[in-house]
């Protein structure tokens, strides 16, 4: 089993999100919130700069990391998103690489977040959610 998360409503109609660990974060729908989808999103990019920061480190030094953007093709009439698309970039500017340590680079950082990203790896698989409603009276 992985780390329990609930909501909980706020009385403004946003929603904060808790771990047992005591991370947090607050979304919803409005102006500076995050939606469902967004924090979809989030965790795939997540996912992929935590899988990504060792050889981007490696490579370019400590501290270093990637800028990585993601969008998605949603779809009204399914209400689901049908594809997402990750843009990874690195500042290697100041690093000096050669043509070939680039291309090295970006082969490990393919490999790593084909190797440890949770994130990709569930949604690139049909997921079953088991949905439990409890009505406490």
């Amino acid at each position: 089993m992985g780390k329990r998360i609930w909501v909980e409503r706020n009385k403004d109609g946003s929603w904060d999100a808790f771990s047992e660990d005591g991370a947090h974060v607050k979304f919803g729908h409005g102006k500076g919130l995050f939606t469902p989808g967004d924090l979809m999103k989030v965790a795939l990019a997540g996912c992929g700069a935590l899988s990504s920061q060792f050889a981007i480190e490696h490579s370019i030094g400590e501290g270093h990391g990637a800028r990585i953007v993601v969008d998605g093709t949603y779809d009204d009439d399914s209400d689901s998103y049908l594809a997402f698309e990750e843009q990874i970039t690195v500042d290697a500017a100041d690093a000096d690489l050669s043509a070939e340590d680039a291309r090295k680079l970006d082969e490990r950082i393919r490999r790593h977040i084909d190797k440890s990203c949770t994130v990709k790896h569930t949604m690139e698989q049909v997921t079953p959610v088991r949905l439990d409603v409890d009505i406490r009276q």
